[in-house]
Formats: C-alpha cells, structure tokens, sequence
C-alpha cells in the first residue's frame, strides 16, 4: 500500500513538470522573443565553456613548460630541450584516450555537418571526445588552436538544449549557429566576428530571422568571457593616413597570394594524411610520433607551438627580416600539417591568423624594396595578410574583416582587409571550392561545400518518395494476358519482373493495346528502360538528374540484388522537391 501510494506521488509530480516541459516548448516554437532569450542563454554557457577551455588549455602550458603565467607559449624565445618532452607525452596521452573511446565507424560530426547534413542535430558523444581531443594537444603544445573545440562545444551544447526542446529544424540550426558563433567570438573577445562566423560558417547564409538570435548569443559569450578574464585578442594598427589607390592593389595582389597559399596548406595537410595513413603506425601511436617530430621544429622555432596567438604580438613588434618571417612561415606549416596529419585534434584558425600576418608583413617588406614608393606599413600588412589567409582557410570573408575592426578598430585599415578579404575568397571558391572544414568533410566522401542545409535533400531518398501500388506483371506473359488483367485506363504503366522477381523493365499500357503487336507476344519484347532505374539510397536531387538525362517519365526503384521496390514518378518528385524549396524559402524568412 505505501508502495503504491509513493507511486502515485510520484506520478502526481511528474504529471505538472511533463506538461509545464511541454508548454515551454510551445512557446518556444512560436514565440521569437523567447527564443532570442534561449539563443542568449546558450550564448552565455557557449562563452564560460570558451574561456574555461582556454584558461585550462593555457594552464597546462604553464605547467608543461615553465614559463610566466602572464606569456603565451608560443611567444617564448628559448625552450629547454626538456620541456619539449610534453610534445610526445601528450601524443601519448591522446592516443590513451583515442584508446579508452575507440572511434566508432563514422568520424565525429562537427558544427557544419550538423548544419548542413542532420539538421543541427550533434551527438554529445562527438562533442566531448573532440573538445577533449582538442584540449589535450593545444595543452601539451601541438601546433594547432582551441577553436575547435570552442565550436563545437558551443554547438554541442545548443544542439542538446535544441533537441531537449524538441525544436523545429530551421530553429535548431539557428541555435546551433548561436552557440558556435557565440564560441568563438567570446575566445576572441569579438561579438561582429562571432556573429558573421555563425552566419558565415555555421549557417551558411544571413537569414533574417537568426540576426537577433545569434546577436544576442555573440554579444552574451563575450560578455561572459569578459567576466572569467578571458583575453581578447587585441592588435594595434598603425594607419597614419587614408589608404590610397595604389594601396588597395596592392593589398588585393596580397589577397590573391594569400588565396594560393590557403590552398597549398589545406592540400598539404591532406596529403600528409594520407601519406601517414600508410605507414606502419598504428592509429593509438601516432600522435606520439606526431610529437617527436614536432620536438626539433619547436627547439629551433618555439613560436610553432600552440595556436600563435604571442608569436604574432612578437613578430608585430620586434618586425624582423623578410627571411625571418618567410622560415618561420615555413616551419609553421611543417608544424601545423605533422600535428594534424599525426593525429593531434584542432583548426587552423588561429595558425591561418598567424601565418597569414607573416606572409603580410613579408609582403610589405618585399614590396617596398621593390618599389619604395609603395610605402606599406609592415604592421598594417600583417594584419591584412592576416585577414585574407584565414580567409583563405577558413572562409567568412565578412567574419576576418570584422574581427579586424574589432581588434584593431580601425576603419580605414578594414576596408583594406575587406579588399584582400574578397579577392582571396573569390580565387578560393572558384579555383578550389572549399574551407578546410568542408575541404576535409569532402575527403570522407560528403559533397557540401558550406554548412546551407542540405539535408533535407539527403532525407528525400527514392526509398521514401516510391510508390509501392504500382502494377506489376511478369515479363513471360503475352500481350493477350496484360490486356486481360489490365485494362486500358487503369494504370499508366506496368512494371514487369522475372520469375524471381528481378527487375525487367516498364511498359506503357497504351503501348500493350496498340494493333500492331502480336496478341502471343511475349511481355519481354515490349519491355522499355531495362537498364534504368534508380537505387532506395538515392537522394531527391540525383533523381531528378537521373529523369532529366533519359528523359523518362517514370523510374523504378531497384535494390542491389536487382529486386524491384517500388516506382517514382517525375511529376511527383517535382512536386515534392517545390513543396521543400517553399518550406526552405518560409523558414529562411522565419515565416511559421
């Protein structure tokens, strides 16, 4: 009896928090400024988990290599040979963990695949090993950034939060922008950047109805990145006077460079994995060689190390030679592309920033001893090369030139780096065609090229858009048979399949009927389109190609074992990809 009564309290409980749960789902789905103060919210958890990763991130820096708390590793100068012990040692403990969760068949779902391909939908699982993966090697010193993990644990968190809610799925990809965005504009005290990151990247358009949510989400990261003494990337400039005609070339030459070494980084790190792939290392094993390797880059060049965020402020200052800055270029891409093809988890975001203020500050000094009329200045080069590289690599050209102003404040210089920004992009996208997130997306086999949702597309397979009530005969029945079963009317065509049931083609019913035909003829002779068809595992857009280049009307549905499913229709299949378009176009809108 007591029993029962607990149970019932029980229930009595919970009934109250399920409907409440559900009532607030409601009102999120159709009230937009509760879900600007959801995306807000996210943004605020996106903006501790950011800088709680890099105040953990920079501690194990200092630990691992002694310097003052208040440097950068990669700003150091001298690094004992002892201390670049934490490079294989973190290998090793990478590979540990790689150890203790195995990868499963499919590599992690980031941010823009979510987006892109499963509706802002991202497993917690992906989430906490990448975050996890990412922190062990920027913390033990791999050359590579945190911003990998800083997306993906914003866009983690505000997929689970999304889901939890049960939201539609233009408004969990929004907030999953939301949190990504609001990620790494609080690690780089940046809300513009943050922003045009989850438009740019994340999203893959500017829709109107995400502007206010992810604003607010960007402003509420930083701001939360502020209080926990997060630093944010601050850069100076040093424009004396307005940017003049010639200037603007120039720096749009510096663009297209820029573009060309994005593009040689991004195929050199895909091709030294592949390269690593085969040789006798286990997978556990690498990151540990990866590490060895780094250790006599890192003894020559310390400022190779991490992502380079102190290294830039020592190049900007101290301004060293054209050599100087071209080797350490140079050994910084070695670094780069042995951590990533060796195992070690992160971006190149921060390592295109850096890389991309070497090549500016090169440029500057090659050009004016070329042409000393020129007069560039070193460091307003730099922080254009900067812009234009990581536009290069990353994307968002709008995204670089706001973290420019943001860092540097300076107007007139953002319209230089606008410049580079855009030649850099457009040589890029028509040369190339991808970031180096969706770069290594279309390595695994995806074909996208932006986080723009597409799937949808993916969804619409023939599996699901078949008919299943078509008619169907065997193909060693006569004519005379199909106009008995058949009549004239009743269907448009006939399927026609073998005695154990393999697909052998279609036959218009009118054409059965028609005079000329032989009563006692065979089915088989009349058959049309035995070689074409589609598979259940295509999608809506292969379909409509597949209509386009036979110019058919109707195409079975066919499985590997050659067995017939079911039939589509071109008019149907037209219908339902118009039908989805309008439903794209309303939710791009924020139309209910």
């Amino acid at each position: 009896m007591a029993l029962q009564n607990d149970l019932d309290l029980s229930k009595a409980v919970t009934r109250p928090v399920v409907r409440g749960a559900a009532r607030v789902r409601r009102l999120l789905q159709t009230s937009d400024l509760l879900f600007i103060l959801l995306a807000a919210g996210v943004g605020l958890l996106a903006g501790v988990m950011s800088a709680a990763l890099a105040h953990l991130s920079h501690a194990m820096q200092v630990l691992f290599y002694g310097f003052s708390p208040d440097l950068r590793l990669s700003g150091q100068l001298h690094l004992d040979w002892w201390h670049l012990l934490a490079l294989p040692a973190g290998g090793l403990v990478l590979g540990v963990v790689r150890f203790a969760f195995p990868r499963r068949t499919r590599a992690p779902i980031d941010a823009v695949e979510a987006n892109a391909l499963h509706g802002g939908r991202i497993p917690a699982r992906d989430s906490l090993i990448v975050s996890l993966q990412t922190l062990i090697s920027n913390g033990f010193g791999a050359s590579v950034g945190l911003e990998a993990a800083f997306a993906q644990m914003g866009g983690g968190a505000a997929s689970k939060i999304g889901q939890w809610l049960e939201l539609k799925r233009a408004s969990l990809r929004t907030l999953v922008g939301a949190g990504a965005g609001g990620a790494i504009g609080a690690a780089f005290g940046a809300p513009l950047a943050g922003a045009f990151y989850a438009f740019e990247i994340i999203l893959g358009a500017y829709t109107p109805s995400a502007l206010a949510p992810v604003a607010a989400a960007s402003l509420m990261a930083v701001l939360a990145a502020t209080l926990m003494n997060n630093e944010p990337f601050v850069m100076a400039s040093t424009l004396a006077k307005a940017i003049e005609f010639q200037g603007y070339l120039l720096y749009a030459v510096l663009g297209l460079i820029c573009a060309g070494l994005g593009i040689l980084i991004m195929r050199l790190v895909a091709f030294a994995e592949t390269v690593v792939r085969k040789l006798p290392i286990g997978e556990i094993w690498r990151p540990l060689a990866g590490g060895i390797l780094l250790m006599p880059l890192a003894f020559v060049a310390p400022q190779i190390l991490s992502s380079g965020h102190g290294a830039m402020h020592l190049y900007l200052d101290q301004q060293p030679l054209v050599t100087t800055l071209l080797a350490v270029f140079a050994l910084k891409v070695c670094a780069s592309v042995i951590s990533l093809a060796f195992g070690f988890r992160g971006g190149l975001f921060f390592a295109s920033l850096f890389l991309g203020s070497l090549v500016g500050a090169a440029f500057a000094q090659a050009v004016n001893y070329i042409y000393p009329a020129a007069t560039l200045d070193t460091t307003n080069a730099a922080l254009v090369g900067m812009g234009a590289l990581a536009v290069a690599v990353v994307g968002g050209p709008m995204t670089m030139s706001f973290m420019v102003l943001e860092v540097t404040h300076d107007f007139a210089l953002t319209a230089a780096v606008v410049t580079a920004a855009l030649v850099s992009s457009a040589i890029v996208r028509d040369k190339f065609g991808y970031s180096f997130s969706t770069w290594r997306l279309h390595l695994r086999g995806q074909s996208i090229r932006s986080a723009r949702d597409v799937g949808w597309v993916k969804a619409l397979t023939a599996q699901s858009l078949m008919r299943r009530n078509h008619t169907t005969l065997r193909d060693d029945l006569s004519v005379a048979d199909l106009r008995e079963q058949v009549p004239l009317g009743s269907t448009a065509r006939v399927l026609l399949v073998d005695g154990n049931g393999d697909y052998r083609g279609i036959l218009p019913t009118a054409e059965a009927y028609q005079d000329k035909h032989d009563p006692d003829a065979p089915l088989s002779s009349l058959t049309q389109q035995t070689e074409v068809y589609v598979r259940p595992d295509m999608d809506i857009s292969a379909i409509l190609r597949m209509f386009e280049h036979f110019a058919v009307d109707d195409l079975a549905v066919v499985n590997e074992d050659h067995k017939l499913l079911g039939l589509l229709t071109e008019r149907y299949v037209n219908r339902r990809y118009a039908e989805e378009l309008e439903k794209t176009q309303r939710e791009f809108f924020g139309e209910q």
